[in-house]
């Protein structure tokens, strides 16, 4: 069905990336995942994801976390600066990011996976 491969920035403790692994599964796919905890993209990676999802790297930060609340909120920082910082905390990185050829989504509701892939 598909010619582009499917890569997965996957946490197993996030029910949305275990939903988005099952969604892909399900419809018989083969994805590439990877544990963006324990092998976290670099900066280059990074940019190429923000520019697949269309966004800005201040918008791929999860806020609810606790080094965020810490270190983060009520600070303006630069793309540069955000980053970095998701760089340095992998963990501030929305989840899960399903890449498809030269689109990206943050499957979050799941819907957003299943048009990602009927988009083929």
């Amino acid at each position: 069905m598909t010619e582009n491969p499917i890569v997965i920035y996957h946490n197993a403790r996030c029910s949305k990336s275990r939903s988005a692994c099952e969604l892909i599964a399900a419809r018989g796919l083969n994805a590439r995942i990877i544990d963006y905890l324990a092998h976290p993209p670099g900066k280059e990676e990074l940019r190429s994801l923000l520019n697949k999802l269309g966004m800005r790297p201040a918008e791929l930060v999860r806020r609810g976390e606790e080094v965020f609340r810490m270190d983060y909120a009520g600070k303006t920082l630069s793309d540069e600066e955000w980053l970095d910082a998701l760089v340095s905390h992998p963990i501030l990185i929305e989840r899960p990011i399903v890449v498809h050829g030269d689109k990206a989504v943050i499957g979050r509701p799941t819907e957003k996976v299943q048009e990602l892939l009927d988009d083929d």
